[in-house]
């Protein structure tokens, strides 16, 4: 078996998080439409009969800012590139221009001296609006471009054999068996947490910033069967709040049941949510 550690790299929202989601089959990286939906990097094990894997999704890489969290994104992608890792993915979104954060990436991917893969992605909605000749001097740099869609998990069998050939033969890195999930770095109060953070990104979008917190304040197991789950949503401030909650509480309500169905479906039992949403 051949084995190895991979890392995913590009500025953010180019799919990074959808792509490991896909190809371990099993969601561990929250997505959503917005930057910064990543804060830490997600550890997650692929395997097949001929290779494990341990895909890296890492925080999308800004460009050069004076925001304090962002700096600390960035800070926490490069450290990743110091850890022991085989190949590096690169990824990119040719639907969009390139720009500072593209050319910041491409300065650190050109101080790596390990195999790095070049990967477009969103083949599935390239049109009128593709950039793609913009990066057509990639190719040159990086040898091959696989193009593939993350979101349509189109051509991630190529990717996977692109990785191959760069893996050596090894032992087991890690049991998956052994792992509820194919997560590494994430126990299951993160993981709850993750979750919820990922619905009120998709119910709230533009109107709350995405500083919002959740806090995990109790799991437990009741005698019916039922998980018991006590959380909190932190908004910045009161009017945040209010804005949280929503008319009759139906913003609340609709973030604590999309959480609450897609907790009931990984764990495959039945979910009791208690979440409430409080100001700083």
């Amino acid at each position: 078996m051949k084995v190895g550690t991979v890392a995913l790299i590009g500025r953010p929202n180019t799919g990074k998080s959808t792509l490991v989601n896909n190809l371990v089959g099993h969601k561990v990286s929250i997505t959503s439409p917005k930057p910064q939906t990543t804060r830490f990097s997600i550890y997650a094990v692929y395997e097949d009969e001929r290779e494990q894997i341990i895909f890296i999704d890492t925080p999308g890489i800004f460009a050069k800012t004076q925001d304090k969290k962002n700096k600390q994104i960035n800070l926490e992608a490069q450290r990743i590139l110091k850890e022991e890792i085989n190949v590096i993915i690169y990824l990119i979104d040719p639907t969009r221009e390139r720009g500072p954060e593209e050319n910041r990436v491409l300065g650190i991917m050109r101080k790596i001296d390990i195999p790095k893969i070049l990967v477009i992605n969103k083949s599935d909605i390239l049109g009128e609006k593709s950039y793609i000749e913009q990066y057509k001097f990639l190719e040159d740099e990086f040898g091959k471009a696989i193009e593939i869609s993350a979101l349509k998990s189109k051509n991630l069998g190529a990717l996977l054999d692109a990785i191959f050939s760069h893996l050596k033969e090894g032992k087991r890195l890690v049991v998956k068996e052994d792992l509820p999930v194919p997560v590494l770095n994430l126990n299951s109060k993160t993981y709850i947490e993750e979750n919820i953070r990922e619905k009120a990104f998709l119910v709230l979008r533009d109107e709350v910033p995405y500083q919002v917190k959740v806090m995990v304040d109790q799991i437990s197991e009741r005698k019916n069967g039922f998980i018991y789950i006590k959380a909190r949503m932190i908004a910045k401030d009161a009017h945040y709040k209010k804005m949280i909650i929503g008319h009759s509480a139906h913003r609340i309500k609709q973030i604590n049941m999309m959480a609450r169905k897609e907790l009931e479906l990984s764990t495959g039992k039945k979910i009791y949510l208690a979440l409430t949403v409080e100001a700083e």
